[in-house]
């Protein structure tokens, strides 16, 4: 009997040991922390062996596979020492694909993947037999044991990727790369780059991926690295023969002669970015046979993800935008380059070496005060104080929506952009949308 010992007792984690004993394997779990109640009572009532707030290093090292979660880094000493005696380390993605032949849509990237991921399910479950998993809702693996979907979309961090080894997706899409997430590669944007295309590494020419090719990042990373995949890029600036772009006002999507046309003023989600979200998710659809009239309607009827430039509510004609999604500096850009307004701009929180010298335009030109919700704001201080007339610190959430309150006036936005990780002052960034949410509910 083979052993699998998992890493960390969250949503994958507890997803993988589930299947690993439905598949015959004798399962362990191991957390540094506390496993949350609800997952430690599935553990106790499947018997699955567990421990948590330690690592007890003679049941891990005997394991034959590893499955780690993709908050852990490769740089703690449970890990190095794994990889120092050759025990395969593995992601949920990874060890779950082995298990089903469904036709696979693997989404990742910097920015858009949830919007892309939850747009792309909408429309493919109107006609298809289809899950969404992932980084995003209840753990792929669970949803092989339960369900076995006949298509998975599935959004894919570059932490997972990190530790898939021979993960094929029938359909791949790189959304954008900026620089994120830098603190785990080393500072070197470079590795962060190779990590994503990993999405692609094992796809052959009956493969697709689709990317924007927009992106430089992207265009230059291909062209050194070529890949097996049939390429279907999608661009908002360029005519593509194969693949989606802009003719005058609309949307056009060509696979092998076959155009689907459809009105940009048609789609329910606003900004150019979620113009490429649309293209990446219709090509998908089209590849997958869906029918045109169900693109266009499911485009036209798709009202975003929470805490991704959510509306929350209108006070005093003031709007308030809970963009809490916003973890890097680019899906801030986003969000301030949406705004119509003057606006007042909640920023802050763990910082992941960003540098915010391409938000400067608009804050220049859109932000009419700042407040700093972080445990440490000395860079955004020193970044924006000289472009706005007011900008202050705090470190609670009511205090900040407060403060918001009091500042803006009739016509102007209030917004949460972070542009910075959650975990200085909040469990996760969903805790932080909804404390966002509550706040200006209470007001």
């Amino acid at each position: 009997m083979k052993r699998l010992v998992v890493l960390g007792g969250g949503e994958s984690g507890v997803g993988t040991a589930l299947l690993g004993k439905a598949k015959g394997y004798d399962v362990f779990v191991s957390d540094k922390g506390k496993i949350k109640t609800k997952y430690r009572d599935v553990l106790i009532n499947n018997e699955i062996d567990w421990e948590d707030e330690q690592h007890t290093e003679s049941k891990i090292l005997n394991a034959d596979i590893i499955m780690k979660s993709p908050g852990i880094p490769h740089k703690v000493e449970i890990v190095q020492r794994l990889i120092a005696a050759k025990i395969p380390v593995i992601s949920e993605i990874e060890f779950a694909s082995k298990f089903t032949d469904a036709t696979i849509v693997g989404i990742t990237g910097s920015n858009g993947k949830t919007t892309t991921a939850s747009l792309t399910y909408h429309i493919l479950k109107q006609e298809l037999h289809v899950g969404l998993s992932g980084n995003i809702g209840d753990s792929f693996a669970k949803q092989v044991l339960d369900e076995d979907f006949d298509n998975y979309v599935l959004e894919i961090s570059s932490f997972q990727l990190d530790d898939c080894k021979h993960f094929k997706p029938k359909i791949a899409i790189i959304t954008n790369i900026t620089p994120d997430h830098l603190d785990r590669y080393e500072y070197d944007f470079e590795k962060y780059i190779a990590a994503k295309f990993r999405i692609a590494m094992n796809q052959d020419s009956n493969d697709y991926l689709i990317y924007d090719s927009d992106d430089n990042v992207i265009t230059n990373w291909l062209e050194k690295h070529p890949v097996q995949s049939t390429l279907l890029p999608f661009s908002l600036k360029r005519q593509i023969e194969n693949g989606a772009c802009l003719d005058k006002d609309n949307i056009k999507i060509t696979i092998d002669n076959n155009q689907i046309i459809m009105p940009t003023k048609d789609l329910a989600l606003e900004g150019k970015h979620n113009i490429k979200n649309a293209m990446a998710a219709s090509t998908v659809a089209h590849l997958l046979k869906i029918r045109k009239q169900t693109i266009r309607e499911s485009l036209e009827n798709f009202h975003g993800v929470e805490h991704r430039l959510e509306q929350v509510l209108k006070i005093n004609k003031v709007q308030y935008i809970n963009d809490s999604k916003a973890t890097n500096v680019n899906a801030t850009y986003y969000a301030l380059e949406s705004m119509d307004a003057p606006t007042v701009w909640i920023v802050g929180g763990q910082d992941k070496g960003n540098d915010y010298t391409e938000l400067f335009p608009f804050v220049n030109e859109k932000v009419k005060a700042i407040i700093c919700l972080g445990v440490d704001n000395e860079k955004l201080m020193k970044n924006f104080s000289s472009m706005v007339d007011v900008i202050v610190e705090t470190q609670y959430m009511a205090e900040a929506v407060k403060i918001a309150y009091k500042i803006a006036e009739t016509g102007d936005n209030v917004l949460l952009s972070p542009a910075c990780a959650s975990f200085d002052l909040f469990e996760n960034y969903e805790d932080r949308g909804r404390q966002f949410k509550e706040a200006v509910r209470n007001l």
